[in-house]
């Protein structure tokens, strides 16, 4: 058997992926009327819209099969998103690739399959729609056009869902996408077992700026403040922005000191600083997080709430420092 190869970009492209916000989340009629005509349009067992994370082919519609999930190693989804062409194996007793598969030798055997890619909002190809069958199939022409008529509706399917987890001031993502996306994260977390941290970051003096200089003005440090927090962590940990003037990060497999984060973010910030010399604002905030831990799991709103508290008693010490240096 040939293990599904992993892009050279799969880091990004897995980044892309959950952002969407749509892995382990209830079925939708809005995919699943997809699956089911495609199942019927080409008489086929089995039709999913099957959804390619780090180690799992997870899928989001389903129709003629019971699981959830499988290992991408073992996966066809993962050799269809190499490239963008329709990927399809007309009898896998005739590839080598797949001989032994474990997908192919169980019965009822997996005999035929095509797969077309599924890109994000972003280009990223997260998936596939897919079509599987205990028999032998051809596609010709005509067929492959359809198929990839199909997979156009899930990606439109999926910008629509892209724009409703996207804040517009900022480009992260907005709570809904946060809350999604971070939820997924801490499972990955647990499954994993290893540990997480949970950031909540607020912006000093968002009011004494937009009554000084206007709302405007407040926007663009909100904006500076997203571009700190992007900058300061990775690009697979979870960033959006809860609300007015508050963001939140969980960093998934975290196993440094919790000050490691707040330096990050500090360094950030001063960098953004550093490159507007001339705004009519210093951007500062303040930071307070809370660690998961898989053995002991939290809610998210947990977390959210004990990284608030100490969001909170930072911004506090900050202020008092602050009067203490400048007691007019």
């Amino acid at each position: 058997m040939e293990p599904a190869p992993i892009p050279h970009d799969d880091k990004e492209r897995v980044t892309s992926l959950r952002r969407l916000g749509l892995l382990d989340t209830a079925p939708e009629e809005r995919f699943d009327r997809i699956t089911r005509t495609a199942r019927r349009l080409f008489g086929v067992d089995t039709a999913l819209v099957s959804l390619v994370d780090a180690d799992r082919q997870w899928l989001k519609s389903k129709q003629g099969l019971a699981s959830d999930e499988i290992p991408r190693d073992i996966s066809f989804c993962g050799h269809a998103i190499v490239d963008s062409d329709v990927f399809v194996i007309p009898d896998t007793r005739d590839d080598d690739r797949f001989g032994d598969n474990p997908l192919v030798t169980s019965d009822p055997p997996v005999r035929f399959y095509a797969g077309c890619p599924i890109a994000g909002p972003d280009g990223a190809l997260v998936g596939t729609l897919c079509l599987i069958d205990h028999r032998p199939h051809a596609l010709d022409d005509e067929d492959i056009r359809s198929l990839r008529d199909l997979a156009a509706m899930v990606e439109r399917e999926i910008a629509v869902t892209r724009l409703a987890v996207d804040d517009e001031l900022t480009g992260l993502a907005n709570r809904r996408g946060f809350m999604m996306m971070a939820s997924q994260a801490l499972a990955f977390c647990q499954r994993q077992h290893v540990d997480a941290l949970v950031v909540v970051a607020d912006v000093d003096g968002i009011e004494s700026v937009n009554d000084r200089f206007g709302d405007h003005v407040g926007d663009q440090l909100l904006r500076h403040a997203a571009s700190a927090m992007a900058e300061a962590f990775r690009a697979s940990d979870v960033v959006g922005r809860l609300g007015g003037d508050e963001f939140g990060a969980v960093l998934t497999a975290y196993h440094g000191e919790v000050p490691w984060a707040t330096k990050r973010l500090a360094t950030a910030v001063q960098a953004c600083n550093d490159q507007i010399p001339d705004a009519p604002f210093t951007l500062s905030m303040a930071v307070g997080s809370a660690r998961f831990d898989p053995d002991d799991p939290e809610l998210l709103e947990a977390l959210l709430d004990r990284a608030g508290t100490a969001m909170s008693a930072d911004k506090e010490f900050r202020r008092q420092l602050a009067t203490h240096r400048d007691p007019a």
